[in-house]
């Protein structure tokens, strides 16, 4: 789906997986890195890796966005125009955790990661 995700994000994956897979990975982090934050919300260097966390997310997400963009991307542009306006509420939900923090609020950025992660997870012949 995002071809330049592997050269802009080191996911720990090895480079010979697919495009997919590295996606997927780097989806898991993310929400493993916001559940984390969530989970341990009272310890004292929550802020820290709560921004960590949101800004790593919001760098993945760019990275979809200017990917799924692209004039001549391959898939259908219904779906890139339904994962564009996923990727807005991304970004809308981000900047309100960044300025009014909750644990509460990040739920809803670790459920969607872990969709995406899951749907690119599955290999096109398993659906």
């Amino acid at each position: 789906m995002y071809g330049n995700v592997r050269q802009a994000y080191d996911s720990g994956v090895k480079a010979t997986e697919s495009s997919r897979a590295l996606e997927s990975a780097a989806l898991y982090k993310c929400a493993r890195l916001l559940e984390e934050c969530r989970v341990r919300w009272n310890e004292p260097d929550v802020e820290k890796r709560l921004d960590d966390a949101i800004r790593r997310n919001l760098r993945l997400w760019s990275i979809f966005q200017a990917e799924l963009a692209a004039p001549d991307h391959q898939m259908p542009v219904s779906l890139r125009l339904n994962l564009l306006r996923l990727s807005a509420f991304i970004d809308q939900r981000s900047l309100d955790v960044l300025e009014d923090p909750k644990p509460e609020k990040l739920q809803a950025l670790i459920d969607i990661d872990r969709q995406i992660a899951s749907g690119l997870a599955t290999s096109p012949q398993d659906s």
